[in-house]
């Protein structure tokens, strides 16, 4: 049996071991109602902290948070952070206004669709969340004095050569800005600029982390979100063929929610990750037909496997160099991918038993 309160008090656990509280902190999360979002707003409630969600939930789940909303120091906003808002306000022309919240400590901007197979269906809300958006909540941050904090993405490095597999932050990117992808390539690049400017140009502290593939429960999965990993259990689970792009020999390296949401909030607290780049993932790589046939022995599944065509500009490889992680943050992933896997198999047949 899944058991969701466990897994926060074990992430809190981790945080408290290197004395991370977030207690009396005003922290808002756009995003907040989406798979990591919705993780991070869990653990700071839990802390104490006064959380504002923000989402509009074009991708986010109202069921990802219902169960916070009669908590005194949780906010939601049902809210597009790329069209502009303003907190401390009560009247301004270009916006919306909360007037209620004179002050924010921390803007944590994880609000963006993420899944490949909406690269063509949203490609226009994807490029507004992380240009518009970004400059909106960074605006907040300015007006507020507040710490920045980004959720960028590996696929910032686009398809990069063997030569730079594992890839460090220092390498720019092999992407086609006029690819299918690119709405979300481009625009998480974009982003990472209008950081760089606003810290250049306002002197904000801002901390961007670009995570690699993350899985658990909570994530979105059917044939629209075009997710791996949620996409092979729903299958597996239902003895469908589990179908695989290409011949499966691309690689990608995946990281349990748990872990990630300890590496996201320890990036927040630990003042080394001011004005950094940080790669946040899992530097065990593996093929996707490799998964596929993990996840088939895990459930016990009947299925068969399948092949499709390879979308286009689809990377070959992803994995991260860790070391700035676990330099600056005190960070490494640590749950084996059986084991992440299990729990993850035990929360979609929990959630399937319910439909």
């Amino acid at each position: 049996m899944y058991d969701h309160e466990k897994e926060i008090q074990e992430i809190i656990k981790r945080l408290e071991k290197e004395s991370i509280k977030f207690n009396e902190k005003i922290i808002l999360v756009t995003g907040g109602a989406g798979f990591l979002g919705s993780w991070i707003c869990d653990v700071l409630i839990e802390q104490g902290a006064y959380c504002i969600c923000l989402d509009n939930l074009s991708s986010g789940s109202f069921d990802n948070i219902s169960h916070l909303m009669d908590k005194k120091n949780f906010r939601f906003l049902n809210h597009d952070i790329s069209k502009p808002i303003y907190f401390g306000l009560t009247n301004h022309p270009m916006g919306i206004c909360v007037g209620d919240i004179e002050k924010i400590d921390i803007v944590m901007h994880m609000a963006s669709r993420a899944s490949p197979f909406e690269f063509t269906k949203f490609p226009i809300s994807i490029l507004k969340s992380n240009t518009l958006g970004t400059m909106n909540a960074l605006g907040i941050a300015k007006a507020h004095n507040a710490l920045f904090f980004y959720t960028s993405t590996s696929e910032i490095y686009g398809n990069p050569p063997d030569s730079a597999v594992p890839t460090p932050e220092t390498y720019f990117g092999h992407v086609n800005p006029v690819g299918p992808r690119s709405c979300y390539d481009e625009s998480k690049r974009a982003g990472e600029a209008f950081i760089k400017a606003y810290e250049l140009q306002h002197k904000i502290k801002a901390k961007i982390i670009r995570i690699f593939n993350t899985y658990g429960p909570r994530i979105r999965y059917g044939a629209l979100f075009g997710r791996v990993i949620p996409n092979f259990i729903h299958q597996a689970l239902n003895d469908k063929d589990i179908t695989v792009f290409g011949d499966g020999s691309q690689t990608r390296s995946f990281t349990y929610v748990v872990d990630e949401v300890e590496g996201l909030l320890k990036a927040v607290h630990f003042n080394a990750a001011n004005g950094e780049v940080i790669n946040l993932g899992n530097d065990n790589e593996l093929t996707i037909l490799e998964l596929a046939e993990l996840i088939i022995e895990l459930t016990n599944s009947n299925s068969k496997i399948t092949h499709n065509p390879l979308p286009i500009d689809d990377p070959v490889r992803r994995c991260p160099v860790l070391e700035k992680a676990k330099r600056l943050i005190k960070w490494k992933p640590t749950t084996p991918l059986k084991e992440g896997l299990r729990v993850t198999i035990e929360w979609f047949k929990s959630i399937e038993n319910e439909d």
